[in-house]
This record gives C-alpha cells, structure tokens and sequence, in this order.
C-alpha cells in the first residue's frame, strides 16, 4: 500500500513537473502600452461622475448619473442614467453614450435631453450575473 501511494504521488509529481513548464512557456507578457500619465491629471475620475446631477442646456434637471459602463464588444463608453421619480423613488434607468454628455466641474450636461423625451428611451437594466 506504501508503495502504490509513492507511486502515485510520483506520477503525479512527474506529470506536475511536465504540464507546469508547458503551461508557463504559453504565457507570454503582453505589451503594455505607455500612458502620458499628466494628460490624465486633469481627467474625471469615474467616482466623481458617478451621482453628478444631469441637466440640459436650459439648466433644468434632468436626471443624475447611476453608473458609467464600458460595451463588452465595442469598447464604447456608457453613462447610465436614473432619470424621473422623485428622490429616486419611481425612477428609471437608461443608457447614453458618454459622449453625448458634456462633462463639467459639478454637473453633467446632456445637450437636448428633457425629462419627457428620457422617459420614452428604453429602460436600462444591470445583467444579473
């Protein structure tokens, strides 16, 4: 019995021994690119956006920002908004392209956007996994 477990273990480590090296040698470090990293001093921090009041240009509130997302296929950045209800009971989430919002010190700002014509955009909701 001793030497059936020696025997095991040994096979096993021998087997270890020749698929760890295999593995390692697949691995292979990516290029990482180099970031200029004092054009982003004065960028937006994703937790100062996050829960930044949303207007239109009229200064009227519109709604505020849920959460920023990034697609899975296109890379493209999102801006989830909460908009209608009242201190957000009632209210709705849906999507924009960031771009679409110009981006200040203390409020966002969405270029057309009014309540009425936020509310009849399709209802955004979070992937459950």
């Amino acid at each position: 019995m001793r030497n059936k477990s020696f025997s095991i273990a040994a096979g096993l480590a021998l087997v270890a021994a020749v698929a760890v090296p295999a593995l390692a040698t697949d691995l292979t470090p990516q290029q990482v690119n180099r970031v200029d990293v004092t054009s982003l001093a004065d960028g937006y921090r994703a937790s100062k956006i996050i829960g930044a009041p949303v207007v239109n240009e009229a200064n009227e509130s519109i709604g505020k920002v849920d959460d920023v997302l990034v697609g899975r296929n296109d890379k493209v950045l999102y801006s989830v908004l909460s908009v209608g209800g009242f201190l957000g009971v009632g209210s709705k989430l849906i999507a924009v392209p960031y771009q679409s919002l110009q981006v200040s010190d203390t409020k966002m700002v969405l270029p057309g956007g009014n309540k009425d014509t936020l509310k009849q955009l399709p209802e955004f909701k979070y992937a459950t996994k």
